[in-house]
C-alpha cells in the first residue's frame, strides 16, 4: 500500500493479518516501562510526563515527513496522549475511531483510576475535534454523542467480504457426528467462562452427539477447568487458516460478562469474534449482560442461542435445547445473513470510510 503509513507507540511484530504499509515509524515504549503488572503507578507517570512530550514531538516529525492528506486516528491507549496534543493544531483534517474505553476496569487497574479518566478525556477530544468520526456499537455512539455532541458518520468494526457472502448463500450442514463449539482469541472474562465451562459440561451426557470445545489462540489449557477430554487447543492461526478451521465447526461462542462490574467494556466494546463467526457461517452462543452491546445484537438478529439473565438450571435447559438442534445452520440461516448483510457489510463499510477520508483531505485542501 504505497500511501499508507503507520505511526504507532509499540513496535507491530503480529503479520498475521498480513497488513502492509509503505513506511512504519514508532515511538517507541520499551518494554519494561509499559504498565503491566509491576510499578504500574511508576510507569504511568512518566509516560504521561516524559514520554509524551517526546512522542508528540515525534508524531509532528513523522507528519512532516510524510506529509499525509488525511490521518486516521485510532484512539486506543497511550497513542491517545501524544496524538491529543499535536494532531488538533496541525491543520490536517483527520478520522477517529474508538473501539475501546479507557476507563475499562482492565485499564484503570494499570493506569489508575485518575489518568484512565485523562484518557478518556483526551480520546474524547480526539472524537469531537476530527473531521469525520465512528465507534465500535450503536451504544457506544450512543454515548459518545451525549458526551462530545457529535454524532458519528458509521459504526466501524470487521466485517464479511463478497466471498464470504458467497460461502453464507451456499453453505450446507451435514449431519454432524459431534458438536463442535468455536472460540478464538483471549479469554477476556476468565470467571464467565469458567462457568460457561461448568455448564456445558452438565448438559454433555444430554445431548445425542458428542460436544467438542475447540480454542484458538486462547491458551486454554493454562486454566483450571480445561479438560483435554472434551476441550482442544489449537494455538494462534492467521486469519484465512482461522476462518477455514472454524468452519469445520458447528457453533460459535462469544462471552461477556453475566454482570454489570465493568460496564464501560461490557456495554460498549464489541467482540471481532463475533463477526468471525458469522463470517464462519456458524449459529452464535452469546453470552452477556442484558445491557451489553453483543447482546443487545444478538437479540436484534435471532443468531443462535443468547444466554442473558436467568437462574443456571433454566439457562442449562436453554443451552440444552438449543444444541439439540439437528441443523442449527438451516435454523438460523436467515437470520445470519440478515444480520451479516444489514450490519457487518465490509465493502459498504470500507467505501464510507473512503468518503470520510477523502472529507478530511479536503478539509485540508481547503
Amino acid at each position: 500500500m504505497a500511501n499508507l503509513f503507520w505511526w504507532s507507540c509499540l513496535p507491530e511484530p503480529d503479520s498475521l493479518f498480513g497488513q502492509k504499509v509503505a513506511a512504519h515509524r514508532v515511538a517507541l515504549i520499551p518494554r519494561k516501562l509499559y504498565p503491566q503488572r509491576r510499578w504500574c503507578g511508576a510507569k504511568s507517570w512518566f509516560l504521561e510526563h516524559v514520554w509524551t512530550p517526546w512522542a508528540a514531538r515525534h508524531f509532528e516529525t513523522t507528519l512532516d515527513e510524510f506529509n499525509p492528506e488525511a490521518v486516521w486516528v485510532i484512539a486506543h491507549g497511550w497513542a491517545i496522549p501524544p496524538l491529543a496534543r499535536a494532531l488538533p493544531r496541525t491543520g490536517i483534517g483527520f478520522h477517529t475511531t474508538v473501539q475501546d474505553y479507557m476507563d475499562a476496569k482492565v485499564y484503570v487497574a494499570r493506569f489508575g483510576s485518575g489518568r484512565s479518566q485523562r484518557l478518556v478525556a483526551l480520546a474524547e477530544k480526539l472524537y469531537s475535534e476530527a473531521t469525520t468520526r465512528d465507534a465500535t456499537s450503536q451504544p457506544m455512539v450512543a454515548d459518545l454523542e451525549a458526551r462530545t455532541g457529535r454524532t458519528a458518520g458509521q459504526i466501524l468494526h470487521a466485517g464479511l467480504e463478497a466471498e464470504d457472502f458467497a460461502f453464507l448463500a451456499g453453505k450446507k450442514q451435514s449431519p454432524a457426528q459431534e458438536i463442535r463449539i468455536a472460540y478464538s482469541g483471549t479469554i477476556i472474562v476468565e470467571e464467565d467462562f469458567a462457568w460457561f465451562a461448568k455448564l456445558l459440561d452438565s448438559v454433555r451426557p444430554r445431548l445425542p452427539v458428542p460436544v467438542k470445545l475447540q480454542f484458538f489462540g486462547a491458551r486454554a489449557p493454562l486454566r483450571h477447568w480445561f479438560n483435554s477430554g472434551w476441550m482442544r487447543e489449537h494455538g494462534l492461526l492467521a486469519q484465512e487458516p482461522l476462518l477455514n478451521a472454524m468452519k469445520e465447526c458447528t457453533w460459535g461462542f462469544v462471552p461477556m460478562s453475566m454482570a454489570d462490574d465493568n460496564p464501560r467494556y461490557n456495554r460498549f466494546s464489541f467482540p471481532t469474534k463475533f463477526i468471525s463467526c458469522l463470517a464462519a457461517g456458524l449459529p452464535l452462543i452469546t453470552m452477556g449482560h442484558p445491557e451489553s452491546a453483543v447482546v443487545q445484537m444478538a437479540n436484534t438478529y435471532r443468531v443462535g442461542i443468547c444466554l442473558s439473565s436467568g437462574e443456571p438450571d433454566a439457562l442449562a435447559k436453554e443451552l440444552l435445547t438449543g444444541l439439540s438442534i439437528k441443523d442449527p445452520w438451516e435454523r438460523f440461516k436467515p437470520e445470519i445473513l440478515r444480520c451479516a448483510s444489514s450490519e457487518f457489510n465490509a465493502g459498504q463499510k470500507r467505501n464510507r470510510l473512503y468518503e470520510c477520508l477523502l472529507t478530511c483531505a479536503r478539509k485540508r485542501l481547503a
